[in-house]
């Protein structure tokens, strides 16, 4: 498998090459150069597989023989050993658990399979590899959990000062070792370009090897498509399901996207967005039109210019016609995500956090224009990671898992830093 950037101006490589170089050097996401089509006999076992043999048949092709089926199995099996339950919440809506790996969210699956791809092939790398990382909550996390003590790689994560949750930063910036946290005062829209600029930096990727854990790196994004096939693998449902994705970067969905175009029985996709609604706007009247990012409850989906849509522009073809027939995208209001969370739990005794809970009101919206449909909601992150605010909008205090028990008896340790590129360039280079 062959890996082109989206911006077209740099030569293919294969996804050793991509997945080390995190972005192409003209500054293009890579994006394979074809989507492998699963067998029919695969997709009618579905229900019959363990998840790992899924994972593995889900990414063999894309990772094609840059590791080892083996060592690539292993990857897998422990990659996604943990549960994704899914989960009844009223007659028409379900929630996909993506949240009881190690870091309680989504992210652990992309994290831990791409610790282990890049731990892989370290070895054929005569510089130090730093991992570099932009974060609005919860993929630093996953990022710094996943790469604790893999040799061969250190791992530099930005995120925005006050502007992710208290376990969030704990789980960031508590673990030391080979990670580091850099407190940004800035937005998570700060962070990202500051690590672009990073990797355009030919003098600095002269002396070490970066690369990026963000959704933009293939080895943590493709991965996520996982979780589609293990939803459908668990759909009693003779019609197919509708799937909404709450969507910041739209990583996540864009791999679903990709899982769908490889064969997988998925009827349409909802991008349940927050306050930060290009892709929303984008599908109402087709004008791209990115704006600064907007503070909200569910922080992890702050992002004003969302790296990823350009996979999907590039997965339709540039087809705009033909993306809006498998696409919907509602904007949630904070107000809107704090009466769904109240309302949920209290008709249905779910708990859902504010990301899901985005989910859970784009869902019902699409669901008012499609009556009879039946959908399943991305549940993104456990809701003790919100605990204060689940608390204020439900009355209910959240027990603390084990994990946030562990972490609150750790000291917090990350390097306050202004926006200013210079600042992380210098870290940089002191490493």
């Amino acid at each position: 498998m062959q890996y082109y950037s989206t911006n077209k101006q740099s030569p293919s490589v294969n996804f050793q090459e991509a997945a080390l170089a995190g972005q192409a050097p003209d500054k293009g996401l890579y994006f394979p150069q074809s989507v492998p089509q699963l067998s029919k006999e695969f997709l009618q076992q579905l229900k019959q597989k363990p998840k790992s043999e899924i994972a593995f048949e889900v990414i063999k092709n894309y990772v094609s023989n840059t590791i080892p089926e083996d060592v690539l199995f292993k990857i897998c099996e422990e990659t996604v050993y943990f549960d994704f339950p899914l989960v009844k919440v009223t007659d028409d809506i379900y929630t996909l658990e993506l949240f009881h790996g190690p870091t309680l969210s989504f992210k652990d699956v992309g994290a831990r399979f791409m610790s282990r791809c890049l731990s892989h092939f370290s070895n054929c790398i005569n510089k130090k590899i730093v991992v570099l990382v932009a974060t609005s909550g919860d993929t630093g996390s996953a990022v710094a959990h996943g790469f604790l003590n893999r040799p061969g790689v250190e791992v530099v994560i930005l995120y925005p000062s006050g502007k992710v949750s208290r376990v969030q930063e704990l789980q960031l910036t508590t673990l030391g070792s080979n990670v580091k946290a850099l407190e940004i005062q800035g937005d998570f829209d700060d962070c990202q370009r500051m690590v672009k600029q990073a990797f355009t930096d030919d003098k600095l990727n002269n002396n070490i090897f970066l690369t990026s854990a963000n959704s933009i790196n293939i080895a943590r994004w493709l991965p996520q498509q996982f979780y589609y096939f293990f939803a459908v693998q668990q759909w009693q449902h003779s019609e197919a399901p509708v799937i909404a994705v709450p969507s910041g970067n739209f990583g996540n969905i864009c791999s679903g996207m990709l899982g769908k175009a490889a064969g997988l029985d998925i009827q349409h996709f909802i991008a349940a967005c927050n306050s930060n609604d290009v892709v929303t706007r984008y599908l109402n009247d087709g004008l791209y039109s990115p704006l600064p990012t907007v503070a909200t409850i569910s922080n992890a989906m702050d992002v004003g210019q969302p790296s990823n849509f350009v996979r999907l522009q590039e997965l339709y073809k540039q087809d705009f016609k033909a993306l809006k027939n498998v696409l919907s995208s509602y904007k949630v209001s904070d107000a809107s995500t704090e009466e769904t969370v109240l309302a949920t739990w209290k008709n249905h005794g779910y708990l859902a956090d504010p990301h899901t809970a985005v989910g859970i009101k784009a869902m019902q919206i699409y669901q008012q224009a499609h009556p009879g449909k039946k959908g399943i909601v991305m549940s993104t992150a456990h809701p003790v990671k919100f605990a204060e605010l689940m608390q204020k909008i439900t009355g209910i205090e959240i027990e603390k898992t084990e994990q946030i028990k562990e972490l609150e008896q750790l000291n917090k340790q990350s390097v306050l830093m202004d926006t200013n590129y210079e600042s992380l360039k210098q870290y940089l280079k002191k490493m």
